[in-house]
């Protein structure tokens, strides 16, 4: 029996074998299906029905329970072809709007923000995942000297964001010396994504006067170092591993560990997020389907969202007994909302 063959029978049984098991984190048995929903039909009838769906690999039985579990295949027909997205009440959409307001003008709390309330309204593990700078527009550049052989090098990107680098130079600079290599990479780089940066850099700026020379030197000495995106951790904001660590799939020690583990090293999550990211779909990895083996007892629901040109990727991760239908919407509303926000 392939997933497209199913009765209509097997797929009310299997709805509500996963609304059930969302519910109550414990196995489903063919009385309380019986009991919970009207199937005008018995439970020998639901228990054969039960059974014809564990054979074909859409529910499990646990040895410990008379109930059946769905499967990862169970999920992913309920997701794909039986369950219906929950409209997100109009409380939630003011709360959301309400609280984004005052942050409208300040990316990076806007973005922690963001984090916060999908964690709050999903209960589970919320992540936030910064674009890659290396499309973003260098909109200008500022030196500020640290001291007289230490400057700090702001980098500003249209829409908002903003990259920060230290310089050791080899030799005392003046103040003005400064103020003109500003003056000169700002007239001859902004307007360019930091990836036509790199790869120009030297081409760009090469009939500089000898009066910037010590400064600009160390600028061509540096330009990967200045220009990439090498952010790592700082790319991620993650919310909510207590709600994570509160459910009952991650009571077991080695289950806990890998939620320890993903808050810990951020760059897990970064990776994942971005191996599921879709451009302009809610994206659902459920289990196996993750492209890391540490995933499979998890669900990732995640989705793109843009500063400006710049695409960065949002979502949730939590046990594979989700509430899809409200979560695929809220992490829909909240990515379309951050875009829309933060178009510059």
């Amino acid at each position: 029996m392939q997933s497209d063959e199913l009765s209509i029978r097997e797929k009310n049984v299997l709805r509500y074998i996963i609304q059930q098991f969302i519910l109550t984190a414990a196995p489903v048995g063919s009385r309380n299906i019986t009991q919970k929903y009207d199937l005008n039909f018995s439970p020998a009838t639901v228990r054969n029905i039960m059974s014809d769906l564990e054979e074909t690999g859409f529910i499990n039985h646990p040895h410990t329970s008379a109930g059946r579990v769905p499967t990862d295949k169970g999920y992913r027909f309920y997701v794909d072809s039986l369950m219906q997205l929950e409209e997100i009440p109009v409380r939630d959409i003011n709360s959301i709007s309400r609280q984004i307001e005052p942050f409208q003008n300040d990316t990076g709390e806007l973005l922690n923000l963001a984090s916060k309330l999908l964690s709050t309204i999903t209960s589970q593990l919320a992540c936030i995942v910064y674009p890659n700078l290396d499309s973003g527009i260098l909109e200008k550049m500022q030196l500020v000297p640290l001291s007289s052989t230490r400057l700090l090098i702001v980098i500003s990107i249209k829409s908002g964001m903003v990259k920060t680098i230290t310089l050791e130079l080899n030799a005392e600079v003046l103040d003005e010396q400064i103020v003109q290599v500003q003056n000169f990479l700002n007239e001859r780089l902004s307007g360019l994504s930091l990836a036509e940066i790199r790869d120009s850099f030297h081409e760009r700026v090469r009939d500089y006067t000898d009066s910037i020379e010590p400064v600009i030197t160390i600028f061509m000495d540096s330009v990967d170092k200045i220009f990439r995106d090498n952010s790592g951790n700082s790319k991620a904001i993650v919310s909510g591993a207590g709600m994570l660590l509160r459910k009952p799939e991650f009571e077991n020690p080695d289950k806990l560990q890998t939620v320890i583990e993903m808050v810990e090293d951020k760059d897990i999550i970064v990776h994942v997020f971005e191996k599921n990211s879709s451009s302009n779909n809610v994206h659902i990895a459920i289990g196996t389907e993750n492209v890391l083996p540490q995933f499979e007892d998890f669900s990732l629901v995640t989705k793109e969202y843009k500063i400006g040109n710049n695409i960065g990727t949002l979502g949730v991760i939590g046990p594979k007994r989700m509430d899809y239908s409200k979560i695929i919407a809220i992490v829909d509303y909240i990515a379309t909302t951050l875009t829309d926000v933060l178009k510059g």
